[in-house]
């Protein structure tokens, strides 16, 4: 009888338990493994990284970078992490300053590049506890395993804990934290885990989508400010359509837009325009991706403020465009509840349409 036998050399990292024996923790896979090819970092990703080893601090590419970068995309953000406190990154880096309460992290300045850098996180206090901790912890308070992978740039390794690349391969996006906890902690992983699946082509699993449809109520407390910040990344993505379409079969969107969704819900016609309207504003976001949010904003605001009057007969009769524009501000305000975008955005996206329906109004340029 004939034997073959096969080598196949794994990278693995340990890490002690308490009682100092080794422990395995992640696995490790080397460029000829993940494909990351160095020139498609950011350089200055690299320098910060570079920065905080020369000092002492071990420091990683995180998250959706490094998804993006096994896949062969072009990350549109750097994310860092480190063991360092955010008060040390602050004093490595005079091009710097620290922001947020919750979770607080530095930001990194590179003209008007902006890179995050934060610390690792203890589970302590769950996931979403900010004490500082280790990376065998860190890794624990990540959100989903495709976005749970460290890169080391200098010796060009991915780390991976949980699984993620063969989940990347797989096309399916699984949950770190479990189920019982992950959107009771932080209900807006909820978006989250719609946009990685909208924007990658990874499924969920039908586990992970029911938890999703029981846990949607959990959205109704959140803050407006994060919601509107999960929003305007949506309207920013250049992936709104599938976003939001994936965000209303999951229940999601009434939490989002519920004045918007309620309209959908009453009137196939104006769901039909509304989801046009939002691969238009995709085209837009690709084709100009300069363009203010205001412009953006004016395809979530047209149908409705279309829909509120005769707009044909207003313009006849010579109403007062000021009028017109006061009237369709207080109704259009309270239709993109609870998101809160600039004034001068929503003003520009209201005198926009209005413009578009035949009412002259003057459109305020954005300042440089």
């Amino acid at each position: 009888m004939h034997f073959e036998y096969y080598i196949c050399i794994v990278l693995i990292r340990y890490s002690s338990d308490s009682r100092g024996k080794p422990v395995k923790k992640a696995l490790i896979y080397t460029k000829e493994e993940h494909k990351i090819d160095l020139k498609d970092l950011d350089g200055d990703a690299l320098f910060i990284i570079r920065h905080l080893r020369e000092c002492g601090y071990d420091a990683y590419i995180v998250g959706g970078a490094v998804r993006d970068l096994i896949v062969g995309k072009t990350p549109k953000d750097f994310d860092i992490v480190t063991e360092a406190t955010p008060s040390k990154i602050k004093k490595l880096f005079r091009n710097s300053r620290i922001i947020g309460k919750r979770f607080r992290l530095v930001h990194v300045f590179f003209g008007q590049k902006i890179f995050e850098v934060s610390t690792f996180r203890s589970i302590v206090d769950g996931s979403v506890g900010n004490s500082f901790g280790t990376m065998d912890e860190d890794v624990q308070r990540r959100d989903f395993t495709l976005n749970a992978l460290y890169y080391d740039p200098l010796k060009e390794q991915v780390i991976d804990y949980v699984g993620g690349v063969e989940d990347i391969k797989k096309k399916v996006i699984h949950p770190v934290i479990p189920l019982d906890r992950i959107f009771v902690e932080d209900p807006v992983r909820m978006l989250r885990a719609v946009k990685y699946s909208a924007t990658t082509g990874c499924k969920l699993p039908h586990s992970l989508k029911s938890k999703i449809r029981k846990s949607a109520h959990l959205l109704s407390p959140i803050s407006p400010s994060r919601l509107t910040e999960e929003l305007l990344k949506i309207i920013n993505s250049g992936h709104s359509y599938d976003i939001i379409r994936e965000a209303m079969e999951e229940d999601l969107f009434m939490y989002l837009q519920p004045a918007a969704c309620a309209l959908m819900y009453a009137d196939k016609a104006y769901e039909k325009r509304y989801m046009l309207h939002l691969k238009e504003l995709d085209s837009l976001v690709k084709s100009e991706p300069d363009s203010r949010l205001g412009k953006r904003l004016t395809y979530l605001v047209y149908d409705f403020i279309s829909s509120l009057t005769d707009w044909k007969k207003e313009v006849t009769t010579k109403t007062a465009a000021g009028e017109l524009y006061t009237k369709t501000w207080n109704q259009c305000r309270h239709f993109v509840l609870p998101m809160n975008p600039q004034r001068t955005e929503l003003e520009f996206a209201i005198k926009n349409s209005l413009t578009q329906l035949g009412v002259s109004v003057r459109i305020t340029k954005k300042k440089r």
